[in-house]
């Protein structure tokens, strides 16, 4: 009897091994070819994957392994960031030409990506050359696992919004003109999911709730997003549930994304969904439609207007975004049981941005550093301990207010450590900062220059961790990753 016990002990543990084994694997392929495109009803030289602009979504569930075979046919070497993926120990895959090295043209790379402990909106886009402006960039939605709780009713449908300024110039005059060290020209106009003025169209059902996953994805300009007489729930940032805020306006800005839910509970007929630019002269405004099922009732009124140029209607907006701390995050715990307020930091650094001319040309640059990129990866140097491709130290942890200059800039951080970064932003123009591979908590807001003091008014329960940041006309942001 004791042998069989055994026995059967062993044949159960066997089966349950086999239960819990590796994560599912996604597959795609994907060829990046040029074409023709009419995004503003003007021919351009545009990039495609698959033959599509926009790039195809990638849907995947939280822990899935993505493998993403890229062949690129274009006459220039490509490269694709996973903007929001969280890279853990494999920054190597993170598609930025100073840790990615180019795929060349005729040639292929595969990204082994995982999306390890993940859930939210996010997206790719090509991070060499200009070619952002030309397309190649798609939508990343990460779903909870099935058995994971998520704070609200499952949607009817869930949609994709990639919406932001383009140019009708081709990128590679564009990228001509900030090589000569001019700025870029005002842009065009504005796409949503690669149209223009009401050449999209979104279909529900009257009474039925829907989730709409919208991404900044231009080159220059905060975007505001709206829908005619319809509000939005706000019910997560960058993988992040948030407070379930209702806004009839979000300002979304360079790089981020956001979750909302919308209901279909106006009387049937087709209904603007806006998407207008912030803090530029003239606004630009772009439409989509909103179409109820079996409704023949056409559009009717202007597009509802929004914010414009308001620095504090934006900003508060911002602070108002705040982390769901009851909410489960890719796994069944509270979010909140992760109490970065109470994590001593060991070092602050401050960035700020800054527009000097340098031999010239107008640069940018951080630190008073304007970056030049090296002729090798800098995580292929610093991996293989290849000398002269960059310094340690090279850019300072605070301002100079010297004049500025080019460097292949690196920072020291240490590993495990947990870093305070100020973003200080002086000039007149909103800033995206994004960290590629990791997540932040934004901590604080305000104007002005940054002291301790500052700390202060920082929100140490309930911040919400994201990827992006704005730091608006002459206020900072105040971050712990």
């Amino acid at each position: 009897m004791r042998s069989l016990c055994f026995f059967t002990i062993f044949i159960l543990g066997l089966l349950l091994h086999g239960v819990q084994g590796e994560d599912p694997y996604r597959f795609y392929t994907w060829k990046v070819t040029y074409g023709d495109i009419y995004p503003l009803g003007v021919k351009q030289q545009g990039i495609l994957i698959n033959g599509q602009f926009p790039g195809p979504q990638i849907d995947a569930v939280t822990n899935d392994n993505l493998i993403i075979s890229v062949y690129n046919y274009l006459r220039e070497p490509f490269l694709v960031s996973w903007s929001g993926l969280q890279q853990r120990r494999n920054s190597w895959q993170d598609g930025v030409y100073g840790t990615n090295c180019p795929i060349p043209p005729g040639r292929n790379m595969t990204y082994a990506l995982q999306v390890k402990d993940q859930i939210g909106s996010f997206f790719y886009f090509p991070s060499l050359a200009f070619h952002k402006a030309a397309g190649g960039f798609g939508g990343i939605r990460i779903l909870s696992r099935p058995r994971i709780p998520v704070p609200f009713p499952a949607p009817s449908g869930d949609f994709t919004v990639l919406a932001g300024d383009w140019f009708k110039r081709n990128h590679t005059v564009l990228k001509g003109i900030l090589d000569r060290g001019h700025n870029l020209p005002f842009p065009d106009g504005l796409l949503i999911n690669g149209r223009g003025w009401n050449g999209y169209t979104f279909q529900v059902d009257q009474g039925k709730t829907y989730r709409f996953r919208i991404s900044n994805v231009g080159l220059t300009t905060s975007i505001n997003f709206r829908i005619q007489g319809h509000k939005m729930k706000l019910v997560e940032v960058e993988g992040s549930h948030t407070l379930q805020n209702t806004y009839s306006a979000l300002d979304i800005h360079l790089g981020q994304s956001y979750s909302v839910l919308v209901t279909a509970d106006q009387p049937p007929q087709d209904y603007y969904v806006v998407v207008s630019s912030r803090f530029t002269s003239p606004v630009l405004t772009t439409t989509a439609i909103l179409h109820y099922s079996w409704s023949t009732k056409g559009l009717s009124g202007p597009p509802p207007g929004g914010p414009t140029i308001q620095v504090d209607w934006s900003l508060n907006q911002a602070r108002s975004i705040r982390w769901n701390l009851t909410a489960s995050g890719p796994r069944p715990n509270p979010q909140g049981s992760y109490h970065y307020g109470l994590i001593t930091t060991s070092r602050t650094i401050m960035l700020a941005n800054s527009a000097p001319m340098i031999n010239g040309k107008q640069r940018y640059a951080v630190n008073s550093v304007s970056f030049v990129p090296a002729s090798t990866p800098l995580k292929l140097a610093d991996y293989f301990k290849i000398p002269g491709v960059f310094n340690l130290g090279s850019i300072p942890s605070n301002p100079t207010w010297g004049n500025g200059y080019l460097q292949t800039s690196v920072m020291h951080a240490d590993f495990r450590s947990y870093v305070e970064i100020v973003f200080q932003n002086w000039e007149d123009t909103v800033q995206s900062w994004h960290i590629d591979g990791y997540s932040f908590f934004v901590m604080g807001m305000d104007g002005g220059q940054w002291t301790v003091a500052s700390r202060a008014s920082y929100n140490l329960r309930d911040t919400v961790a994201r990827c992006t940041v704005q730091v608006s006309i002459k206020p900072e942001y105040f971050s712990t990753p």
